[in-house]
């Protein structure tokens, strides 16, 4: 994917200015910064939800993505396990149990999302969207999948996350979470931008 000379602003807030970026097809991308430098707004506007005012994304139509939100943005009305019921096609919601193990949420599957502590909220948004991606996205944009999860859980996530085989672009603040990919790319901001002497 080519990120080349994007331009975001809100108000007088410029969050990204001519920014540009390389990311290759392949494996785990890690965007490291503080709070509010712009990860997030980038990630919004590779999943379509943000237009940018200048500059172009190559090698990514936003219907192709899956983006895991940084809010879990569950339904309060829906069971845990209608959560994954509701993004898998007719013929494969029997994966649903599948994935309920995965996030340790087995014996939650008929509660609702006020029943749940953070950390399993946040494993539910992130099986929820991976059982999306496995209807053959072909990224995986992730704003801090792993915010209250456990390392030893993460890191059985992270193995479901690279069995889908698609390549992955997330953003983070844990260091266990950046050591778990395959490169991280240091970032300020804003307005966002490469970490000075860190990288090409």
């Amino acid at each position: 994917m080519r990120i080349r000379g994007l331009t975001v602003t809100f108000g007088e807030k410029r969050v990204l200015d001519g920014f540009s970026l390389d990311l290759p097809e392949e494996g785990v991308t890690a965007l490291s910064g503080p709070s509010g430098c712009g990860k997030t707004t980038l990630l919004r506007v590779l999943a379509g939800l943000q237009r940018p005012e200048a500059g172009r994304v190559e090698g990514l139509k936003p219907e192709e993505a899956v983006l895991l939100f940084q809010e879990n943005r569950l339904f309060p009305w829906r069971t845990v396990e209608q959560h994954l019921t509701d993004v898998l096609p007719p013929a494969h919601r029997g994966e649903a149990e599948r994935w309920l193990a995965l996030a340790g949420l087995t014996a939650e599957a008929g509660e609702r999302p006020a029943a749940l502590s953070g950390g399993m909220a946040r494993r539910l948004a992130l099986v929820r969207a991976l059982a999306l991606g496995a209807q053959g996205c072909r990224w995986l944009l992730l704003d801090e999948p792993f915010t209250g999860v456990d390392q030893r859980r993460a890191e059985g996530l992270m193995e479901a996350v690279r069995g889908l085989r698609v390549p992955v672009l997330l953003c983070a603040h844990e260091s266990h979470t950046l050591s778990l990919a395959d490169r991280v790319v240091p970032l300020e901001g804003p307005p966002l931008r490469r970490r000075e002497g860190e990288g090409p």
